[in-house]
């Protein structure tokens, strides 16, 4: 149930910023720095880690999913949400939370 919510919510921001895209932004705003991603799913794809922690990757056995463990050990996956929030947890069971921080459920 808890994987069905982070779906939902997922697409409901996915469309909602997607539409805030389509609008247009003022030039100033344009020139903005650069803002973490946040991923809200509970499995992490490695095109999206940054490159030093783009290692000892795999695929995952029962779901056939690539994971990377970067320093983490057998059976952690490797999580990324901002700059300040990375880490380890259980293979398929890490996640951003709306605060972009790294959130672990069993």
């Amino acid at each position: 149930m808890t994987a069905f919510v982070l779906g939902t919510m997922c697409l409901v921001t996915l469309a909602v910023g997607v539409h805030a895209g389509s609008l247009g932004a003022p030039p100033a705003l344009d020139r903005a720095p650069r803002v973490d991603r946040q991923i809200l799913a509970d499995w992490q794809d490695p095109a999206l880690l940054p490159r030093q922690f783009y290692n000892n990757c795999a695929i995952e056995n029962w779901s056939g999913r690539p994971y990377c463990s970067d320093h983490c050990g057998r059976g952690y996956q490797f999580y990324y949400c901002t700059r300040e929030s990375f880490g380890c947890c259980t293979i398929g069971y890490g996640y951003c939370d709306l605060r972009g921080h790294l959130r672990c459920h069993p």
